[in-house]
Order: structure tokens, then C-alpha cells, then sequence
């Protein structure tokens, strides 16, 4: 079995990295990091660079956790995304990271985290920075 965290390099992706991480221990499972920029951006802030990827494995490592990056970009809605991705690889939990939006933020934007904790079929790890 395999923990899935939604990985963007920001505050609430550093938190789910965190929690997957220690999922990932407590149940000696590997940890696949999903880091997909959107398919034609030509420059994507979701994005990792390689020296951030380097030390997301290294933490991992640290902590005696195999975990593996998976960067592809993907069309349509990153929430499809990570449904599917939890389904391809029979993932026990998906975590993902949750930013503050007021009411009318949710209500005008929709919600990524909202997709995802009503479409997965496995449990949903919501973490906040």
C-alpha cells in the first residue's frame, strides 16, 4: 500500500508532506508525492525544483520511509487527478494540504480539497499549515 500526498512547495503542501510523511511511518508504507503542474503552463509555482524534490526524498530517507515523486502535468481538474492517482495505486490515504478561503471564496472558486474529500473512495487526510 502506498501514502499519497498532493504536494504544491508552499505552506499547506509542506504541512501535507509532514502528515503523509508520518503516515507513511506509523503505517511502514511508501509515500508517493504527486507534484503535476498543469499540462501547457509554461511556468507552473505548483511546480517543485529539483533541489526541492531532492530534499522532500531526503527527508524521507531520514526517516526511514521510501517515497518516489511523481511530476506529470495533467489536464482538466487536479482533484480528477488525485482521485485517480489514489486509484491506480491502491493508496490507503490521501493527504492534502488546506488553505483558509472565506465563503464567498468557496462559493465563487469551487474547491479543490471539497472535490477531493467528496470523491475519493479511501480516506482523506486534511491537514492546514
Amino acid at each position: 500500500m502506498t501514502v499519497l500526498v498532493g504536494y504544491i512547495p508552499n505552506p499547506q503542501g509542506e504541512a501535507a508532506f509532514a502528515a503523509a510523511l508520518s503516515e507513511a511511518q506509523r503505517r511502514n508504507e511508501d509515500l508517493l508525492v504527486l507534484n503535476s503542474p498543469r499540462e501547457g503552463a509554461a511556468v507552473s509555482a505548483a511546480l517543485a525544483g529539483e533541489g526541492a524534490v531532492e530534499e522532500l526524498l531526503a527527508r524521507a530517507s531520514r526517516s526511514g520511509v521510501r517515497a518516489h515523486i511523481r511530476q506529470e502535468p495533467y489536464t482538466g481538474e487536479l482533484a480528477d487527478r488525485i482521485v485517480r492517482v489514489a486509484q491506480e495505486t491502491d493508496a490507503s490515504v490521501v493527504v492534502i494540504g488546506l488553505r483558509h478561503r472565506s465563503p464567498v471564496g468557496k462559493l465563487i472558486m469551487g474547491s479543490t480539497a471539497q472535490r477531493i474529500l467528496l470523491e475519493a473512495d479511501r480516506p482523506v487526510l486534511a491537514v492546514k499549515a
